[in-house]
């Protein structure tokens, strides 16, 4: 019986690094059909409000940074 290794952390199915899976159904597309998420593992971690726009502004000053600095690379030509 042929071993497939899994990329997914919290599947159902997995078993040290292996599907444990009797039967599995592959997509080119979608990947892994059979993939089922465990009752234990959270889908995606809540962020707080706060968090979520600090990241953003972040972010943005960031990008105004990037701009000035190849604005002033433009104008020393």
């Amino acid at each position: 019986m042929p071993k497939i290794r899994c990329h997914y952390i919290d599947c159902a199915f997995l078993d040290e690094g292996y599907c444990s899976a009797a039967l599995i159904e592959l997509d080119p597309d979608s990947g892994c059909l059979t993939y089922s998420p465990t009752a234990e593992t959270p889908a995606e971690e809540e962020w707080e409000e706060e968090e979520e726009l600090e990241e953003w502004e972040d972010l943005e000053e960031l990008e105004e940074e990037e701009e000035e600095e190849w604005l002033d690379d433009e104008e020393e030509f």
